[in-house]
């Protein structure tokens, strides 16, 4: 079928399995979860007879037999050799790149098809989502705070819909920053069709990530399901431009269950396009303006460190200092701190640090102080 392509690797089981599973007529992400926590895997799901299926909460005759099918792992077999054959990764909630913060969601998916590359930076993510109909204005505001924020070192989520979406991952790429496209089709599927040259563009820039088989088509019911992956992943969403009915208000409560951070950008006072967005402001939602807005209410942020369990950085711009500026900034903190003191703790020549406390002070990430002596930046 792809004869320039390398030989497939031998596939895990459980992956294999896993594929499967989510191939079975029926198989949402609520009863893959109930499936997976009664039986512990996906290899045991599947070796189960029909009549112990049943006794699962959702899972009927159709869908039982479906699970039982002979044919089910061979489907899923050729869909992993099409994926190693066209350069998209399968993950599962094992695999080193799966999002850490996707594996906290309830029901969360078993298996991701990415194509592209998820770096360490990208647990740093922002969803960024609105109407399909929107406003110059709104497509204006959705680039502008894109940009700023793939600056300020977030990643872009954003589900490459019409409208804001498509400006939000238009302002990151712009700005050189990354951006992740959650899809509800298959990732060999671009969903609108317009977006393909975008889509590739992101790839490059990014990942495109689905839980849906490479050739699902975006049907209706499946954007909402993709919603709780978009907040999942990010620290918080930004909705800009949504109606009262928009399909943003789904994300934005997905994120609430999920413990994300909400945000909202308000529009012209008497604009149908913001209703959803002020009435989420009325309701308690953080009113954001620009950049400074987003960082101050998310604060001190963890991330992965491959030395501990985490960092905590008080700046995403401190994810793109060299390892020099890292160690000079890490001698620096709340409280005052003298020149001698950093030149004595850091390990490196006193000429280059006196040169980097000049860099990271242009960044405005120290402050210098009367007397030779550094903090943080506020």
């Amino acid at each position: 079928m792809f004869p320039d392509s390398p030989p497939a690797p031998d596939f895990p089981d459980e992956l294999v399995a896993l594929v499967a599973l989510s191939l079975a007529a029926g198989i949402g992400p609520k009863t893959q979860t109930s499936l997976l926590e009664q039986f512990g895997t996906a290899c045991h799901v599947l070796a189960q007879p029909e009549d112990v299926l049943l006794q699962v909460h959702g899972i009927g005759p159709k869908t039982a037999g479906s699970i039982r099918s002979s044919s089910l792992l061979t489907e899923a077999r050729l869909l992993l050799n099409e994926c190693h054959a066209l350069e998209i990764d399968v993950l599962d909630q094992f695999h080193r790149d799966y999002p850490q913060r996707l594996r906290e969601i309830c029901d969360s998916p078993a298996v991701l098809y990415r194509k592209g590359v998820l770096l360490p930076q990208d647990e740093l993510a922002i969803g960024i989502v609105g109407s399909r109909r929107c406003t110059a204005y709104g497509r204006r505001q959705a680039e502008r705070m894109a940009a700023a924020l793939s600056r300020a070192g977030f990643t872009i989520v954003s589900g490459l819909a019409r409208g804001i979406d498509a400006a939000a991952h238009r302002g990151a790429l712009k700005s050189g920053g990354r951006t992740l496209a959650i899809l509800a089709s298959g990732v060999k599927t671009i969903y609108p069709p317009e977006h393909k040259e975008l889509a590739n563009e992101i790839a490059q820039q990014g990942a495109l990530l689905s839980e849906m088989p490479l050739e699902q088509r975006p049907l209706p019911g499946l954007f909402p399901q993709r919603n709780r992956i978009i907040s999942g992943i990010c620290l918080g969403v930004i909705v800009i431009e949504a109606t009262r009915s928009s399909g943003a208000l789904y994300t934005a409560r997905h994120a609430l269950e999920q413990g994300r951070e909400v945000f909202a950008l308000p529009g012209p006072v008497d604009s149908l396009a913001s209703e959803g967005c002020h009435e989420l402001i009325r309701d308690g939602v953080t009113l954001v303006r620009n950049v400074d807005d987003v960082l101050s209410e998310l604060g001190p942020l963890p991330v992965p460190s491959t030395q501990s369990a985490s960092v905590t950085i008080h700046s995403p711009r401190e994810l793109a200092l060299t390892a020099q500026e890292s160690e000079v900034l890490n001698h620096i903190g709340s409280q005052p701190v003298s020149i001698d003191d950093i030149l004595r703790g850091c390990k490196i020549e006193s000429s280059r640090v006196l040169a980097t406390l000049t860099v990271l002070e242009m960044r405005r990430l120290v402050r210098r102080l009367p007397g030779n002596a550094f903090v943080r930046h506020d």
